[in-house]
């Protein structure tokens, strides 16, 4: 199916009960091969039932070609990998982004093969696991890339799937979001290494921070790791080399900010 007609669906009744597994969530890579090699290490100490990727493999970064080609020995792993709006535009160029994003993209497009195209474009919007959908930016109108960011959006986020809980990435800062039936949504920041629990009466988005470009003030790269046994999600922060993402940045001829943000963080 070609990038421009997927849209977001739903298999049908998710159960609210979620089964028991341990699941790293990556999202944002953004072809930050540093930030990414040293999250998939903490991922292989802490051997989870499964890893999924949120999105954004590429974009920003300097090392797309390793980033897709991380992503897609993962998948063929048994890894679950959605669709991020710059992927979408690595497929079908940079309409409307950012100026800094617009140039990213057209270098990064430039560095990849056919083949690698292929598997950004092969992509879906949404995957689901039993009482998980797994998305980008929202369940609210997916392909339009909406940021999760306040309550309206995590309502109507929640508004548009079944799912208990939503996995999503997209924004770059950590976030968890929770709502009673008929409730407005109530947002807080998990705190760094420590597990958040997750309510079995509740319904939550979990916006989990990212590898390759952290926006919370922290420059450690962030994956999180999922319990639905233990009922609790935990942001994970794993320090890496900014430095030399940053020098390789400016190596490449991207712009200088796209370094200079990774130092702190913003």
């Amino acid at each position: 199916m070609a990038l421009g007609a997927r849209r977001w669906h739903s298999k049908g009744p998710i159960p609210a009960v979620l089964p028991p597994m341990r699941l790293a969530v990556l999202t944002d890579l953004h072809a930050n091969r540093e930030a990414t090699e040293a999250v998939l290490a903490t991922v292989a100490r802490l051997a989870p039932d499964r890893i999924v990727l949120l999105g954004d493999i590429v974009g920003y970064g300097p090392d797309p070609v390793f980033a897709v080609e991380a992503a897609a020995r993962l998948v063929e792993d048994g890894a679950l990998c959605v669709l991020g709006n710059h992927d979408e535009a690595t497929v079908q160029g940079p309409g409307g982004m950012t100026p800094h994003a617009h140039d990213a993209i057209v270098w990064t497009r430039a560095q990849l093969s056919p083949a690698h195209l292929a598997f950004l474009s092969s992509l879906k919007l949404t995957a689901e696991l039993p009482g998980l959908l797994l998305v980008h930016a929202s369940a609210a109108a997916p392909g339009k890339w909406p940021y999760l960011r306040h309550g309206k959006a995590a309502r109507e986020c929640l508004a548009a799937t079944t799912a208990p809980l939503v996995l999503c990435g997209h924004t770059h800062v950590p976030a968890i979001h929770y709502a009673l039936p008929g409730r407005e949504p109530v947002c807080f920041t998990p705190l760094p290494q420590i597990a958040a629990p997750l309510s079995a009466i509740r319904r939550h988005v979990v916006v989990v921070g990212a590898v390759g470009q952290p926006r919370d003030g922290n420059p450690a790269a962030c994956l999180a790791l999922l319990d639905t046994d233990r009922r609790e999600v935990t942001m994970i922060r794993v320090p890496y080399d900014t430095q030399e993402t940053a020098r390789k940045i400016a190596a490449a001829g991207l712009p200088d900010w796209l370094g200079l943000r990774l130092q702190v963080g913003r």
